[in-house]
């Protein structure tokens, strides 16, 4: 490392300002903080002294999405008849060239955005350049990946300024925009299941996500128990609660992620849907045994609150307004789900709605707490 730091030290002239290079100065400082922790810290107010940067959080937030990712391949491979080693390599073939992409045009358009305008190049797409592959069908072709990237990076966080300012969550708005331009590719009968005949795996299998089958037809082939480890159809990282549970424990145990916003769309969606059940109501909650707790542990729930539904920026910025957010999430999408048979999953646009919602939340909160700070002022006077 003392080598490199060296080579580094050495060219760094080249690409700074008024160097030969310096038109590449944020593509240059891109790489030299992802291989080295920044020497410099913030020129004014108050700040922390640590080895913790934006991109060593985003990094761990990778991190926690591999157990999910890991058994996503396996699954893949198991849909369509293989087993052992030779189903999980099936699904990482499968799966590499979707990150491929997703990291190839996302990153290229932050890196000219950068340049552009002169910026540093932002790092939260370290994460959202993983995840969504991890939500889309394992059938998506690749070119379809690569607009719903494009539209999430240019739509979503560079016309409002970059990361940290964006009020969309990237991934999930570009999983939103394939679904909504491209819907037969991305919903229904023909997609999730691979179709390559490679490594022996059985040729055109199809069908729909287990939440799509309870939904259309009423089938419940699989247990609780098989959905809760993941043994279910679905895409690459949704279908294992177990694996999510894994990832969710590692960004709290970190203080990555918030347990306030986790635990408040468990609870919300567990509420509504237990509401649903008692009433006798909605299109999931009347198929017989069907319980309401397998709402959680099916489809993309336990994925978006866990790995979305947490995003810092997107999500609410007060304690109280991460509760009301979570909670509100969870609710909603249980509520899609329910009463729109025609779109069974929810969670993604429970997740976009809420974090259109989150700003208006927080103000609230701040307006609220005001409130109460001036009743005790004058209650001391």
């Amino acid at each position: 490392m003392k080598a490199l730091r060296t080579l580094v030290d050495k060219i760094k002239p080249t690409f700074t300002r008024g160097g030969k290079l310096g038109f590449l100065a944020s593509t240059f400082g891109a790489f030299e903080t992802f291989l080295f922790v920044p020497n410099h810290t913030t020129k004014s107010g108050a700040h922390i002294r640590d080895c913790n940067d934006m991109k060593r959080t985003m990094i761990m937030v990778v991190l926690a999405l591999v157990p999910a990712m890991l058994f996503g391949c396996y699954n893949t491979g198991l849909q369509v008849n293989l087993e052992g080693w030779t189903a999980f390599f099936y699904g990482l073939v499968r799966f590499l060239p979707m990150l491929a992409t997703s990291y190839i045009v996302g990153l290229a358009i932050e890196f000219v955005a950068a340049q552009l305008r002169g910026h540093e190049v932002n790092e939260g797409f370290l994460v959202s350049g993983f995840i969504i592959p991890l939500i889309m069908p394992v059938s998506t072709p690749l070119w379809m990946v690569a607009m719903g990237t494009a539209f999430a990076v240019i739509f979503g966080k560079e016309i409002f300024g970059g990361t940290g300012m964006n009020v969309f969550n990237p991934a999930v708005l570009a999983r939103a925009f394939v679904f909504f331009a491209y819907t037969p590719q991305m919903s229904g009968e023909t997609v999730w299941y691979s179709t390559w005949k490679f490594l022996g795996a059985t040729d055109a299998q199809t069908g729909a996500t287990a939440l799509e089958q309870l939904a259309s037809k009423g089938e419940m082939q699989w247990s609780a128990f098989d959905a809760f480890l993941g043994f279910i159809p679905g895409s690459f990282g949704e279908t294992s609660t177990a694996a999510i549970l894994i990832g969710a424990a590692i960004l709290l145990f970190t203080g990555v992620a918030s347990w306030k916003t986790m635990v408040s769309v468990f609870v919300g969606g567990l509420a509504m849907a237990y509401t649903f059940s008692l009433c006798g109501v909605g299109a999931l909650s009347a198929h017989e045994g069907f319980e309401p707790y397998m709402h959680l542990i099916i489809g993309g729930f336990a994925f978006g609150a866990v790995f979305m539904a947490t995003d810092p920026v997107t999500s609410a910025q007060t304690s109280t307004g991460k509760y009301i957010v979570g909670f509100m999430t969870g609710a909603l999408a249980i509520l899609i789900r329910e009463f729109n048979p025609a779109y069974p999953e929810g969670m993604m646009l429970s997740i976009l709605f809420m974090n259109a919602l989150a700003p208006l939340v927080d103000y609230f909160v701040v307006e609220a707490n005001i409130r109460r700070r001036k009743n005790r002022v004058k209650i001391a006077k």
